[in-house]
């Protein structure tokens, strides 16, 4: 039998060689969701400091087309932030794909098994714009749910935009538009994760209180991506807006 350990370097190998492997289910074929997260939880023991966390399949269509009834969810190392202005370096990366999110900046502690999206807000220091720059370990990004949960939700790289507070901003109707080279590739609205974004960090809370862990003042969080990822590649220009919030441009070398 293959162990936690064993898939855990498969993945890591994967991502110092930048190189695509193949989905681990095909070798352990009862691979589950706790395992992922169990191999999660390893290589999140080596990725030095975090300073947050991300979703992944927060669009309830989405969790119908792969047949799971919640999100799942990853965790955000400090090396793989970009600051503001600073370019993706694409060869870093095995196959890159941006997607624009909300994020959160929390204000303070919350934790708890009963954490609602109204205590989201409340605890919230302020949302900002942000892009995500997926990019899985596996083939053509073909995985389970399981894959996908022990790869991290194919975290790569992430951008934050200045955060704004809160108040007064309904954020299940704020335009999202993402521009790939000048070209809209796409839209959608602040519903697209969850019905509400808070939500989808409420979700998040709860989960992480099942594990007796919570969010800290200061942490990020993705709320999940809000349209389809677009992929990338040197010279690419990528840009996140959102009403309210602001804009975000990565560019690509």
């Amino acid at each position: 039998m293959t162990s936690l350990t064993e898939l855990a370097a498969r993945l890591s190998k994967a991502v110092a060689d930048r190189a695509a492997i193949e989905p681990l289910s095909d070798e352990v074929p009862g691979l589950d969701v706790e395992t992922g997260y169990a191999v999660q939880a390893m290589l999140r023991e080596q990725a030095g400091p975090t300073v947050g966390w991300k979703l992944g399949v927060t669009s309830r269509a989405k969790q119908a087309q792969v047949g799971v009834h919640e999100p799942v969810r990853g965790f955000l190392s400090g090396a793989s932030a970009l600051d503001l202005g600073e370019p993706l370096a694409t060869a870093q990366l095995i196959q890159p794909r941006c997607e624009p999110e909300i994020v959160f900046v929390l204000g303070r502690d919350l934790a708890g098994p009963s954490v609602t999206a109204a205590d989201v807000l409340a605890a919230t220091f302020g949302v900002a714009v942000g892009i995500e720059v997926l990019d899985s370990r596996y083939r053509d990004y073909r995985f389970t749910m399981p894959d996908v949960v022990a790869d991290n939700t194919s975290a790569g790289r992430f951008v934050v935009g200045a955060p704004v507070g809160p108040a007064g901003i309904d954020l299940r109707l704020v335009g999202v538009v993402l521009e790939h080279n000048g070209e809209v590739v796409a839209t959608a609205s602040g519903a697209a994760s969850l019905g509400h974004p808070a939500a989808a960090v409420a979700w998040l809370v709860r989960n992480l209180a099942a594990q007796g862990e919570g969010l800290r003042a200061g942490e990020v969080v993705l709320s999940g991506g809000l349209t389809a990822a677009v992929a990338v590649a040197p010279g690419d220009v990528v840009v996140a807006s959102i009403d309210r919030l602001g804009s975000v441009e990565l560019a690509c070398r």
